[in-house]
Protein backbone atom coordinates (compact mmCIF):
# COMPACT_ATOMS: atom_id res chain seq x y z
CA UNK A 1 0.00 0.00 0.00
CA UNK A 2 1.01 3.51 -0.83
CA UNK A 3 2.16 6.24 2.08
CA UNK A 4 -0.95 7.65 3.51
CA UNK A 5 -3.83 5.08 2.17
CA UNK A 6 -6.26 5.66 3.91
CA UNK A 7 -9.17 3.17 5.86
CA UNK A 8 -11.97 3.42 8.62
CA UNK A 9 -10.98 1.02 11.24
CA UNK A 10 -14.21 -1.02 12.79
CA UNK A 11 -15.03 1.89 14.82
CA UNK A 12 -15.29 4.48 12.56
CA UNK A 13 -12.10 6.14 12.60
CA UNK A 14 -9.90 7.25 9.75
CA UNK A 15 -6.48 6.15 9.92
CA UNK A 16 -3.96 6.43 7.41
CA UNK A 17 -1.13 4.21 6.19
CA UNK A 18 2.47 3.95 7.08
CA UNK A 19 4.74 1.53 5.31
CA UNK A 20 8.03 -0.02 6.46
CA UNK A 21 10.78 2.23 5.88
CA UNK A 22 13.84 4.03 7.62
CA UNK A 23 14.55 7.31 8.56
CA UNK A 24 17.05 9.60 11.14
CA UNK A 25 15.15 9.31 14.76
CA UNK A 26 16.85 12.39 16.95
CA UNK A 27 18.20 15.82 16.36
CA UNK A 28 20.91 16.40 13.69
CA UNK A 29 24.32 18.72 15.67
CA UNK A 30 23.00 21.00 12.67
CA UNK A 31 18.89 20.88 13.81
CA UNK A 32 20.38 21.39 18.05
CA UNK A 33 22.69 24.15 17.11
CA UNK A 34 19.47 25.72 15.49
CA UNK A 35 17.55 25.29 18.31
CA UNK A 36 20.43 26.84 20.97
CA UNK A 37 21.18 29.77 18.55
CA UNK A 38 17.36 31.15 19.00
CA UNK A 39 17.66 31.00 22.38
CA UNK A 40 15.13 28.83 23.65
CA UNK A 41 13.61 28.07 27.45
CA UNK A 42 16.07 26.76 29.62
CA UNK A 43 13.60 23.71 29.96
CA UNK A 44 14.54 23.17 25.97
CA UNK A 45 17.99 23.72 25.68
CA UNK A 46 18.51 21.21 28.95
CA UNK A 47 16.85 18.53 27.22
CA UNK A 48 18.33 18.75 23.74
CA UNK A 49 20.88 16.28 24.76
CA UNK A 50 18.44 13.51 24.77
CA UNK A 51 17.27 13.86 21.28
CA UNK A 52 20.88 13.22 20.47
CA UNK A 53 22.72 11.27 18.59
CA UNK A 54 20.37 11.47 15.54
CA UNK A 55 20.92 7.61 14.40
CA UNK A 56 19.07 5.85 11.76
CA UNK A 57 15.83 3.52 12.51
CA UNK A 58 14.32 1.03 10.50
CA UNK A 59 11.02 0.07 10.96
CA UNK A 60 10.27 -3.84 9.56
CA UNK A 61 6.60 -3.66 9.72
CA UNK A 62 4.22 -1.08 8.38
CA UNK A 63 0.86 0.84 10.50
CA UNK A 64 -1.85 2.35 10.32
CA UNK A 65 -1.82 5.51 12.83
CA UNK A 66 -4.54 7.71 13.42
CA UNK A 67 -5.65 11.07 11.15
CA UNK A 68 -6.53 12.69 14.14
CA UNK A 69 -5.35 12.92 17.48
CA UNK A 70 -8.67 10.78 19.39
CA UNK A 71 -11.51 13.56 19.43
CA UNK A 72 -13.35 13.63 23.24
CA UNK A 73 -17.01 12.06 21.54
CA UNK A 74 -14.66 9.46 20.25
CA UNK A 75 -12.90 8.97 23.67
CA UNK A 76 -16.60 9.19 25.14
CA UNK A 77 -17.52 6.69 23.35
CA UNK A 78 -15.72 4.34 24.74
CA UNK A 79 -16.82 5.42 28.73
CA UNK A 80 -20.67 5.65 27.67
CA UNK A 81 -20.24 1.69 26.34
CA UNK A 82 -19.25 0.82 29.75
CA UNK A 83 -15.87 -1.20 28.29
CA UNK A 84 -14.08 1.77 30.10
CA UNK A 85 -14.79 -0.29 33.44
CA UNK A 86 -13.45 -3.93 32.11
CA UNK A 87 -9.93 -4.74 33.14
CA UNK A 88 -9.73 -6.71 30.50
CA UNK A 89 -8.47 -2.99 28.35
CA UNK A 90 -6.30 -2.45 31.14
CA UNK A 91 -2.76 -2.94 31.61
CA UNK A 92 -2.11 -4.29 35.43
CA UNK A 93 -0.75 -1.13 36.63
CA UNK A 94 -3.34 0.57 34.81
CA UNK A 95 -5.89 -1.28 36.22
CA UNK A 96 -4.83 -0.84 40.03
CA UNK A 97 -4.56 3.05 39.08
CA UNK A 98 -8.31 2.71 37.93
CA UNK A 99 -9.13 0.69 41.08
CA UNK A 100 -7.81 3.17 42.79
CA UNK A 101 -9.96 6.19 41.82
CA UNK A 102 -13.89 6.37 43.01
CA UNK A 103 -14.82 6.97 39.33
CA UNK A 104 -13.97 8.39 36.37
CA UNK A 105 -11.74 11.62 37.65
CA UNK A 106 -9.87 14.58 36.76
CA UNK A 107 -7.35 16.60 38.44
CA UNK A 108 -8.37 20.52 39.09
CA UNK A 109 -7.05 22.03 36.08
CA UNK A 110 -8.90 19.79 33.56
CA UNK A 111 -12.04 20.92 34.91
CA UNK A 112 -13.24 21.77 31.65
CA UNK A 113 -15.99 21.78 29.27
CA UNK A 114 -14.72 19.90 26.27
CA UNK A 115 -15.78 20.14 22.68
CA UNK A 116 -16.62 16.59 20.65
CA UNK A 117 -14.52 17.26 18.03
CA UNK A 118 -11.50 18.40 19.99
CA UNK A 119 -8.76 16.48 21.37
CA UNK A 120 -9.52 14.33 24.06
CA UNK A 121 -6.94 15.59 26.59
CA UNK A 122 -6.81 15.82 30.57
CA UNK A 123 -6.44 11.24 29.76
CA UNK A 124 -3.83 9.85 31.95
CA UNK A 125 -1.53 6.92 29.71
CA UNK A 126 -3.33 4.26 31.64
CA UNK A 127 -6.58 5.54 29.96
CA UNK A 128 -5.15 6.19 26.45
CA UNK A 129 -3.84 2.27 26.86
CA UNK A 130 -6.85 0.98 27.60
CA UNK A 131 -8.77 2.88 25.00
CA UNK A 132 -5.74 1.86 22.47
CA UNK A 133 -6.73 -1.90 23.60
CA UNK A 134 -10.43 -1.26 22.79
CA UNK A 135 -9.86 0.27 19.51
CA UNK A 136 -7.94 -3.06 18.67
CA UNK A 137 -4.50 -1.35 18.43
CA UNK A 138 -2.20 0.23 20.78
CA UNK A 139 -0.21 3.39 21.44
CA UNK A 140 2.79 4.15 18.68
CA UNK A 141 6.28 3.50 19.98
CA UNK A 142 7.98 6.59 20.14
CA UNK A 143 10.01 5.96 16.68
CA UNK A 144 6.79 4.71 14.94
CA UNK A 145 4.96 8.00 16.28
CA UNK A 146 8.29 10.40 14.52
CA UNK A 147 8.58 8.43 11.49
CA UNK A 148 4.59 8.86 11.10
CA UNK A 149 5.55 12.45 11.67
CA UNK A 150 8.68 13.08 9.62
CA UNK A 151 9.02 10.66 6.97
CA UNK A 152 11.89 9.06 5.40
CA UNK A 153 12.88 12.45 4.38
CA UNK A 154 13.57 12.87 8.38
CA UNK A 155 11.77 16.54 7.85
CA UNK A 156 12.20 18.19 11.27
CA UNK A 157 8.41 19.48 10.90
CA UNK A 158 5.90 17.52 9.72
CA UNK A 159 5.37 19.88 6.73
CA UNK A 160 8.71 20.90 6.09
CA UNK A 161 12.01 21.99 7.49
CA UNK A 162 11.47 25.17 8.41
CA UNK A 163 8.71 26.73 11.52
CA UNK A 164 5.51 28.11 9.67
CA UNK A 165 2.93 29.08 12.88
CA UNK A 166 0.04 28.86 9.90
CA UNK A 167 0.50 25.22 9.98
CA UNK A 168 -0.10 24.27 13.72
CA UNK A 169 -2.31 25.07 17.07
CA UNK A 170 0.91 26.68 19.01
CA UNK A 171 2.15 29.80 19.00
CA UNK A 172 -0.07 32.91 20.66
CA UNK A 173 -2.71 29.89 20.85
CA UNK A 174 -4.97 29.97 24.12
CA UNK A 175 -6.54 26.61 23.41
CA UNK A 176 -7.37 23.56 21.40
CA UNK A 177 -9.01 23.52 17.75
CA UNK A 178 -10.84 21.07 16.39
CA UNK A 179 -8.53 18.53 14.81
CA UNK A 180 -8.03 18.75 11.22
CA UNK A 181 -8.01 22.51 11.70
CA UNK A 182 -4.59 22.71 10.03
CA UNK A 183 -4.66 20.58 7.04
CA UNK A 184 -1.69 22.54 4.95
CA UNK A 185 0.29 20.77 8.24
CA UNK A 186 -0.34 17.19 7.73
CA UNK A 187 2.48 14.87 7.77
CA UNK A 188 4.29 13.12 4.51
CA UNK A 189 1.11 10.33 5.53
CA UNK A 190 -1.78 12.67 5.91
CA UNK A 191 -2.04 12.56 9.77
CA UNK A 192 -2.81 16.32 10.71
CA UNK A 193 -2.01 17.96 13.67
CA UNK A 194 1.50 15.96 14.81
CA UNK A 195 3.20 19.61 15.69
CA UNK A 196 0.75 21.40 17.81
CA UNK A 197 -3.31 21.09 19.60
CA UNK A 198 -2.31 18.29 21.75
CA UNK A 199 0.82 17.27 22.84
CA UNK A 200 0.59 12.77 22.64
CA UNK A 201 1.52 9.93 24.94
CA UNK A 202 3.45 7.26 23.57
CA UNK A 203 4.03 3.82 24.64
CA UNK A 204 8.20 4.14 25.83
CA UNK A 205 9.25 5.45 28.88
CA UNK A 206 11.92 8.21 29.19
CA UNK A 207 15.31 7.56 29.09
CA UNK A 208 17.41 10.43 28.30
CA UNK A 209 20.02 8.74 27.16
CA UNK A 210 18.21 5.71 25.54
CA UNK A 211 19.43 7.26 21.96
CA UNK A 212 22.62 6.68 22.89
CA UNK A 213 22.73 2.98 22.48
CA UNK A 214 21.89 3.89 18.88
CA UNK A 215 19.10 0.82 18.06
CA UNK A 216 18.60 0.24 14.50
CA UNK A 217 16.25 -1.94 14.11
CA UNK A 218 12.22 -1.56 15.32
CA UNK A 219 13.93 0.25 18.72
CA UNK A 220 11.43 -0.88 21.85
CA UNK A 221 12.45 1.80 24.04
CA UNK A 222 13.07 1.28 27.66
CA UNK A 223 11.95 -1.93 29.74
CA UNK A 224 11.30 -0.05 32.49
CA UNK A 225 11.05 4.21 33.40
CA UNK A 226 8.88 6.34 35.67
CA UNK A 227 7.95 9.01 32.93
CA UNK A 228 6.54 8.42 29.87
CA UNK A 229 7.65 10.21 26.55
CA UNK A 230 5.46 12.51 25.13
CA UNK A 231 5.90 14.06 21.73
CA UNK A 232 4.53 16.89 19.45
CA UNK A 233 3.63 20.50 20.29
CA UNK A 234 1.10 21.96 22.36
CA UNK A 235 -1.22 24.71 21.95
CA UNK A 236 0.37 28.15 23.83
CA UNK A 237 3.60 26.57 23.45
CA UNK A 238 6.95 27.76 21.60
CA UNK A 239 7.69 26.56 18.18
CA UNK A 240 10.70 24.26 19.87
CA UNK A 241 8.68 21.94 20.76
CA UNK A 242 7.02 21.33 17.44
CA UNK A 243 10.30 19.35 16.23
CA UNK A 244 9.07 16.28 15.49
CA UNK A 245 12.86 15.13 17.63
CA UNK A 246 11.61 16.99 20.62
CA UNK A 247 10.87 14.50 23.55
CA UNK A 248 9.00 15.63 26.51
CA UNK A 249 10.13 14.59 29.43
CA UNK A 250 8.68 15.23 33.14
CA UNK A 251 5.18 13.08 33.16
CA UNK A 252 4.18 9.75 34.57
CA UNK A 253 1.67 7.43 33.65
CA UNK A 254 -1.22 8.73 35.96
CA UNK A 255 -0.65 12.50 35.12
CA UNK A 256 -3.10 14.47 33.27
CA UNK A 257 -3.32 17.95 31.72
CA UNK A 258 -4.89 20.12 29.03
CA UNK A 259 -2.23 19.71 27.18
CA UNK A 260 -1.81 16.34 26.51
CA UNK A 261 -3.84 13.96 23.93
CA UNK A 262 -3.04 10.91 22.17
CA UNK A 263 -3.72 8.97 18.49
CA UNK A 264 -3.62 5.50 18.05
CA UNK A 265 -1.40 2.68 15.70
CA UNK A 266 -2.97 -0.49 14.78
CA UNK A 267 -0.56 -3.15 13.21
CA UNK A 268 -3.44 -5.29 11.64
CA UNK A 269 -2.48 -5.26 7.60
CA UNK A 270 -5.86 -5.44 5.94
CA UNK A 271 -6.75 -2.43 3.95
CA UNK A 272 -10.67 -2.33 4.77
Amino acid sequence: MSPGTERTDAHGIEQAWVPAGSFLMGASDKEADAVRALDPPRWVEGRLFSEQPQHEVRLSTGFWIDKYEVTHAAFQTFVDSGDYEKQEYWSEDGWAWLERQATRTVTAGCAIEMEPNHPQVCVTWYEAEAYSRWRGGQLPNEAQWEYAARGPDSLIYPWGNDFDSSKTNVVDSDGLMPVGSYPVGVSWVGAHDMAGNAMEWVQDWLDENYYQSNVRDDPPGPETGRRKVEKGGWWGSNPFVTRSAYRHFEDPPHYQDFHIGFRVVSMDVTSD
